[in-house]
């Protein structure tokens, strides 16, 4: 399994800005960018928006998705639109929603059609305190499974059903970036990023099998992996 990049800044903030940075960049080479959800991807999406206005060359899409409508307080894409969509100059040519408000099942097909063998450019992802990733939860049966998209419980709370990629698809981007800050992050970026692969971390699963995986942290969120 490929390493980890690990990329160590001063707080929240400085997370954000280099998210920010990365997505600009992306944006500007144009090709297929994958968002999550999360405190700092939301502070990344705001920066970058000022950074590069013009999303014209991306094709959008998401890691995962709550089973919510898309204007929802929960969903993803409304923290994406909020935050980054609403504010560019220039919008992405397509955007790829995950079409939650479908239930879970009929979502993960309708997404599992659209993604075909879409190869992400650039993939963004966050890591939850217990260790999962998108709606990749520690243990779970669609930790096993190969099929591109899937339906999926929920294991933290908010508890409503998900639809989220599979540990196949995240791995297949040309580059993975993972953002983490706070020390509640601390335990978990341990687990994923300095200890053994293991099921119940499913963010330690995902490394890009071809391309370039990076941790960009801030300090309270890397204390504890060098422990």
């Amino acid at each position: 399994m490929n390493e980890v990049e690990l990329v160590v800044l001063d707080d929240a903030d400085a997370v954000a800005a280099a998210v920010a940075d990365a997505l600009a960049q992306a944006a500007r080479g144009g090709g297929h960018i994958a968002l999550t959800g999360g405190r700092t991807p939301e502070l990344a999406y705001k920066e970058v928006a000022k950074l590069e206005p013009d999303w014209s060359k991306v094709e959008l899409w998401w890691s995962d998705e709550r089973c919510v409508p898309p204007g929802d307080d929960l969903s993803n894409y409304a923290l994406a639109k909020r935050t980054l969509l609403d504010n560019l100059g220039s919008a992405p040519r397509h955007v790829h929603r995950i079409k939650g408000e479908l239930g879970k099942e009929r979502a993960a097909d309708d997404y599992e059609r659209e993604l075909g063998e879409t190869v992400f450019d650039l993939e963004l992802l966050g890591v939850g305190p217990d260790g999962h990733v998108a709606s990749l939860f520690p243990n779970a049966p669609t930790l096993q499974q190969q099929q591109r998209v899937l339906p999926a419980e929920p294991g933290l709370d908010p508890f409503v059903d998900r639809v989220t990629l599979s540990i196949p698809a995240l791995k297949s981007a040309r580059v993975i970036v993972f953002a983490l800050a706070g020390a509640e992050k601390a335990d978990a970026a341990r687990r994923a990023f300095a200890e053994e692969p293991s099921l119940q971390a499913p963010a330690s699963l995902v490394r890009a099998t071809n391309g370039r995986t990076t941790a960009i942290l801030d300090r309270a969120a890397a204390a504890k992996l060098s422990a």
